[in-house]
Formats: C-alpha cells, structure tokens, sequence
C-alpha cells in the first residue's frame, strides 16, 4: 500500500518525491560490501542520491528516530536539491521557534550529525530560502509552487505553461516535437507526519494484495513440474529463460510486508536473476557449457543436477537502433511508474555511443512519435524529450506497438542491434487488434531482427502474464524495475547482456539414464517446456543469451535404488508392448545425455552441442559456489511457493549456503538476497507453522 506523506513550509513537496512503502523499510539493491554506487547521474546530469549515500541513510534515521516514519522517497532517487528539502522540513520540526508540534529536543549525537548535514548541503538550504522569500513576495498573485530540481517551473502569471492536450493524438503517425499530456496539479498533502501503522497479520489468501485494497495484478498459472520416471518419460526439453523479472517482483512483495502471489514465483528467473562463475567460451562457440552433480539440500538422500551457460563477451560493441515505446496513460500516473520509466530511460541514454539511434514513441488513447531518430551524442535532446512526457488518458497498446516497429524497421540496421523497449505496467488494450494478431506481428518483426525487451513498472493493476508473453514472442527479454537501484542494474551494469544478442532459440535436451535415475524433476521452467519433438524442429521458437549473460538450471533426481519420501505413481504393465532393453550407453556410468541446440543471432538452421554427464556422489560441502548459491535460491523459491518438494528446506539451509556462497558479489545482488531472505523470515513461518506431508507426485 502506497501511503503519500508530506511536509509543508510555504508549499509543498510533490507526491512522487513523498511516496513511501508504509511500515517497510527501503529496498536496499545491490550494495557492495566493499564500496556500493551511492550516486547515479540522473536525466539533467545531476547528481541522484541512493538509499546506500550515507546522508541519505543519516536523515532517513533521524526521521524514523524522532517522527516514526520518513518522507524520504529514495528508491527513485533524490537530487540534492530534493535532499536539502527534506532536510529543511526535519530542521523545522526540531527548531524551538518554528516547530508546529510539541518541540523534542535531539541528542547531542544527533545534533552534531544535523549540523554536519546543513553544512554540507548549505547552497542548496541557501537556494531554497531565496526560492521562497520570491514566493512570498509574489503572494498577491496566482502562482505554483515548484518542487527543487523537478524539471517543471513553477509558471508565471505572465506566462503560463501551455501543455499539449491527450486530443492532439489525432493523427498517429504524424505527430512530432514533444508531448506533454496535461493533468491535474496533485492535492497538496497534509502537513501532519502519520503515525506508523501496525503490520498486519498476513494469511496464505491474502498474498495478492494488502486486506482491504483493491488489486488488479495478474499472472499465468503455475503448475509445478512433477517428478518423471525416466522410462516411459527418457526426456525432458525445455527453452532457456534469461528474464529476471519475478525475483525484482517478488522482493516488492516481501518488502511490502506480504508473501508474493504463488504464480508469481517462477523459479528460473529467480535462479537467473544472477551471475555464476561459469568458464568463458572458447573458439566459434557462443557460449560455454558447465555440468555439476551433488547432494540436494533439501533432500540429502536426492541429487542436483546443475547446468550452466555461459555468453561469449563481445569484442566490439554493435551500434544499436533503439526505440523506446512508453506507455503514458493514466494507470502510468503513480510515482512508481512514469516517474520512474523516465528516470530509468535516462540511465540507459547515458550508456549511449555516437553511432547510437534513439526513437521516442508514445501511446495512449492514440500513439505517437515524440523523437525522431537521434544520435547518440545528442544525450541532452534525448533526456529532455523523455523528462517532459505526463501520464493520461486510456490505453491502446497495439496501436503503439505496430508504430514502434514501424519506426525500427524505417531506421534498420543491418549490422547492428535493433530493438523495441516497451516500458509499462502491461494494462493496455490492444485497440482494434486481437491479442493473437498482436503476438504475430511481434514474431513477424523478430523474423526480419527487430527484437522486443519488455521493462514492467508499478503495482496494483501489473499485468505479469502479458508482458512475460510479449516479451518471450519478441526474443527479448522481460524484467521488473521495482527501483531506480534496479533500473542501474538492467539498463546499466546488465546493459551489453540486456541488448546484445549472441545466440538465439536456444533449447536444452536432457535423456536420463534409467539405471542411475528413479526419477527427476526440472526446476521451474514451467511455462518454457517443449515438446520433445520440437528440440530438432528449427522452426519452434525459444530462449537468447546477450553477450556475457549466464543461464542456470537444476534438475532434482532420485537416483534408482534409494526408497525416497516422494511416492512415485504405479502404471499397470503394458498388454501391446515390451519394456525396452537398456542399451549398452544405458548401462554407463553416465547420469544424463545433455543436449543444446542454438541459432546464430542471423541464422535460421540450428547447431548442436552434446555432452554425457557421469554420475557423482559428492555431498553438498564439495559442491561449487556456483550450485551451492543457485540450489539456495531455488530453495527459498519453493518455500515461497510453499511447494510439494520443499523437504526438508529451512531458511537456516538457505542463510548458511548463501553465506557460503557470495564469493566476491562485486555489485552486491547476492548480499542483498541474503537480506531478503532474512526479511521474510516471519511471514514463511506465518504461513507453515506445521510442516505438511509430500504429495504424490505424477506421471
């Protein structure tokens, strides 16, 4: 539950600057143990401030200490300006004279830290001074309090801004120059601090959303893959998934105070919200190949197989015909939405090259062109098209779609990356056009290399299940920027990855040796099966890797022999046929027979990499950091989705292999999963305070 508080002294800061998440504390995203980003340059050059800048954790404590609570919305960053701001407001609220509530004095500690504080944002306090003593003699006529560095003047009597109205979206295709939907100025919030609220307690029905809101969200079903018996069952065929969308949105949840939704936990893309140690390809191939097999945690008597990718890094970047594609509606108003789209956008532009082509368009009830294709080296053009963009109106997405592509495919670059980045929160109609007709022309277009990358924002009304689809149709990839920590971490540090692809319809095959394994379980992946037919038809579309991306997955096996906790399904012996003699490869000391095929990133004819995994007994101890941390996570996953084949996972099982298992975390991701982890730790033993019998598992 987005709660807006506010502070008031001649005005008023904006809504988006005042957004906090209630009772919960900021998310903290990748911090470095060693030395974590406390700045990001936001759209105007300037500096941001991060909830990991130590003014900005100083003033948030002394919010919390001596009020209960924060404005301090840092998770889309704050300026300086903004920062003096709320440290202006905390000033006044302890200043004996201008206190409007019962004065409590600071410590001596914090006294010192205040000072230490004012003086070091002392220009930008001055600024704010002058700013309202202008104000105040202007009092006699009508004017708008501008928020410090937010990007819209406060308009002149004189000379009021004009804005372009949702109507002038008459003519799709023709619009240019920049669009600014108009909307109403936001109420001005009380100046009285909320008391925090008392967490409520959460049931296993209230996962998809707070009690007493109204939620939209959705996603697609998930039905856990079951155990499978190897002989009527040797393989199992699957598509990579390199989207790391449900771990960003699964944390919001926790850190709302609330389990996330089961469908909402995908394995896989908890998994692959990470980097693992794989080794670097070697020769024409794109990618590498790592193979591990130990004990499972959460099942000592059954075994893990891990499986890793790894991207081959490339050489020379490929200039890149970029077109972001925005959603401006009304269900984009909230600060965690457009405001953060526009902030995120921009941390992108700054990675951009010379030879770089950026196009701009926009949608709502109709869709239109904002920005021509600009050059890379026109950074401050590009940023201050985006800045300027408001939310309103309704929804059309096809519409918008069909036009983005329009522009990639004017502007293609035959030697380079060329791409759709839709950014949304997924409530879109589709305008005239059917869903189905909608995710053909997304295959269409990634036929003729244009592909699509889907960033989702927001809450309450998300659309998960839609956006994961257009994004796997377009050959792209899909992620959930929750923050502007986030956003630095796709757009930014996951960049070349993000954008670059180097191998395409990428699938994995795995046949299992019916000697060695009673039974075997594919972990996630639920909605990336294939047929096993489709492994060798080049015509069935599947996963990518980006240059330097890693891809995980795990397989759970029982090994044949041991009596296991899982009861696997009896079938009746057969009346037409005879069991199948096992082959002399059968009778090997191999576990399984791993199979890859993949594309080139132009290519259409598939090529094959095969590999026979042997069959090991190492416990988990001899394990690598790699399936140590990977099973962890996995681990947590199925305690959130409360799954049938968590055994005997605990979060102590979890906090020790993770902790085992950081190795150098330079970008601090596997620090700040150890703080999820901990986090959650009330409402997974809220949720199964008895442990509950396996169920049977199915053919």
């Amino acid at each position: 539950m987005m709660n807006y508080l506010g502070w008031q002294r001649g005005g008023a800061l904006s809504a988006a600057l005042m957004m906090t998440m209630g009772a919960c504390q900021p998310l903290q995203i990748a911090q470095a143990q060693a030395q974590p980003p406390t700045e990001i340059r936001g759209c105007d050059a300037q500096t941001l401030l991060l909830p990991t800048h130590p003014d900005v954790a100083a003033l948030r404590q002394l919010y919390e200490r001596y009020l209960g609570t924060t404005p301090l919305e840092t998770e889309l960053g704050m300026s300086r300006e903004k920062f003096a701001y709320s440290l202006q407001e905390f000033s006044l609220t302890h200043d004996p004279v201008s206190a409007t509530k019962q004065f409590t004095r600071l410590s001596p500690t914090d006294t010192t830290l205040l000072k230490r504080l004012q003086q070091a944002y002392a220009g930008e306090l001055a600024r704010l001074r002058d700013q309202e003593a202008d104000q105040r003699s202007e009092s006699s006529l009508p004017y708008i309090r501008s928020q410090p560095n937010s990007g819209v003047p406060a308009p002149s009597p004189v000379s009021p801004t004009t804005q372009l109205p949702e109507e002038a979206f008459s003519q799709p295709h023709e619009l240019k120059g920049t669009v600014i939907f108009a909307k109403p100025l936001p109420r001005v919030p009380s100046t009285s601090v909320a008391k925090p609220k008392a967490e409520p307690e959460f049931r296993d029905q209230d996962r998809l959303h707070l009690p007493g809101t109204f939620n939209t969200e959705d996603y697609q079903r998930i039905d856990e893959n079951p155990f499978l018996q190897p002989q009527p069952h040797p393989l199992s065929t699957f598509s990579i998934d390199v989207d790391t969308a449900s771990y960003s949105n699964v944390r919001r949840f926790l850190h709302q105070g609330q389990l996330p939704p089961k469908d909402a936990v995908r394995l896989e893309e908890l998994i692959n919200y990470f980097d693992y140690d794989y080794a670097r390809p070697t020769g024409d191939q794109p990618f590498s190949v790592s193979t591990e097999v130990a004990a499972a945690p959460w099942n000592s008597k059954h075994k893990l197989v891990h499986i890793g990718l790894k991207g081959k890094e490339l050489s020379q970047v490929q200039p890149s015909n970029l077109v972001f594609l925005i959603d401006v509606s009304g269900s984009m108003q909230s600060p965690n939405k457009l405001a953060l789209v526009k902030k995120s956008l921009c941390l992108l532009v700054h990675q951009l090259k010379p030879e770089d082509r950026v196009s701009l368009v926009v949608y709502a009830g109709q869709a239109g062109v904002v920005l021509p294709p600009t050059p890379g080296t026109e950074k401050a053009t590009i940023m201050a098209a985006i800045d300027r963009l408001e939310a309103g109106g309704s929804t059309a997405g096809g519409a918008g779609i069909k036009l983005a592509y329009d522009m990639a495919a004017r502007y293609f670059r035959k030697d380079g990356n060329n791409r759709v980045i839709l950014a949304t929160d997924g409530d879109f109609n589709v305008g005239q056009s059917s869903d189905a007709e909608l995710e053909r022309l997304i295959e269409q277009k990634r036929e003729q290399g244009i592909f699509l990358t889907v960033l989702g924002y927001g809450t309450d009304n998300y659309k998960d299940n839609k956006m994961e689809l257009l994004a796997d149709k377009g050959n792209g990839n899909y992620a959930y920027i929750d923050t502007l920590l986030e956003a630095q971490k796709v757009l930014v540090n996951d960049l070349r990855g993000t954008l670059f692809t180097i191998a395409k319809d990428v699938k994995i095959q795995v046949e299992f040796n019916p000697d060695k394994v009673q039974a075997y379980r594919l972990i996630g992946y639920e909605n990336r099966l294939l047929r096993d037919q489709d492994f060798n038809d080049d015509r069935k579309d599947a996963g990518e890797i980006g240059a330097g991306h890693t891809v995980t997955a795990l397989y759970e096996i029982i090994p044949a022999g041991i009596t296991s906790d899982v009861q696997l399904p009896k079938v009746d012996p057969l009346k037409f046929q005879k069991p199948s003699t096992p082959t002399t490869t059968a009778q090997s000391q191999d576990l399984i027979h791993l199979k890859l095929r993949y594309k080139q990133p132009n290519g259409n004819t598939s090529q094959l990499i095969s590999a026979f995994v042997p069959d090991q007994n190492r416990p988990l101890t001899a394990a690598s950091d790699n399936l140590k941390f990977s099973s962890a996570v996995a681990m947590f996953g199925m305690m959130l989705r409360d799954s049938d084949y968590k055994g005997e996972a605990t979060l102590a099982q979890v906090l020790d292999l993770t902790n085992q298992a950081k190795g150098k975390d330079p970008q601090g991701y596997r620090n700040a999963f150890l703080q999820l982890v901990q986090r959650s730790q009330a409402l997974l033993q809220a949720q199964d305070p008895m442990p509950k019998p396996r169920a049977n598992s199915r053919l």
